[in-house]
């Protein structure tokens, strides 16, 4: 019983740390945070890392603590300008994902989109014909059971807007980042635009 309590303890205690990794050093990725905190609280055995969900309580307990208002309204105008850019984007099936949608963004979030649609290519045009500036990349993800490299495009605003580009087939499975990960969470346009007035 006892040692079940101590990896209790240092579960929550790699928690504590990568939340506050991730607020204050704006790192997004989880497993990141997780290894950084591991390291910084002495403890070795990296299979009892905490969870992304427990990571993501540590983080509402952390701002609601030490930021409280100021991470109301950042997350208010992250919000306001997700819609935004949702509205713009509305003909490529955007969904808000990440941090800004979960309440957990920090000071250094970006805003993270989904657009479902049929060729990237579309999207590249649009850009094109606005003279809007943008980076193109890859990451891998996982749509159903298939792992696949996915096109992403990054527009550098005062808050970077990462944009990740799958095929409408996509809306119909789970999306996940790692293959036994849970499926990431994606809201439309109405849902977001609920959220920001309900703040």
């Amino acid at each position: 019983m006892p040692k079940d309590r101590g990896r209790n303890d240092e579960r929550s205690l790699i928690a504590n740390f990568a939340a506050r990794i991730m607020v204050e050093d704006g790192v997004e990725d989880y497993a990141i945070a997780k290894r950084k905190a591991a390291r910084q609280a002495g403890v070795p055995d990296t299979r009892q890392l905490p969870t992304n969900e427990e990571i993501d309580a540590a983080l509402r307990t952390h701002q609601a603590l030490f930021e409280g208002e100021m991470h109301r309204q950042r997350l208010l105008e992250l919000r306001s300008r997700a819609a935004k850019i949702m509205r713009e984007l509305e003909e490529f099936n955007p969904y808000l994902t990440g941090s800004v949608l979960s309440g957990n963004a920090g000071k250094y979030a970006d805003i993270n989109l989904q657009l479902y649609i049929e060729s990237p290519k579309s999207v590249q045009l649009y850009f094109i014909d606005r003279g809007i500036p943008y980076r193109a990349g890859q990451c891998r993800l996982y749509c159903g059971d298939e792992a696949r490299l996915v096109p992403t495009f990054t527009i550098d605003d005062d808050v970077p807007i990462e944009l990740v580009l799958l095929a409408l087939d996509d809306l119909r499975r789970p999306i996940r980042t790692t293959a036994d990960g849970k499926p990431i969470e994606r809201a439309r346009l109405q849902v977001v635009q609920a959220l920001f007035e309900a703040s």
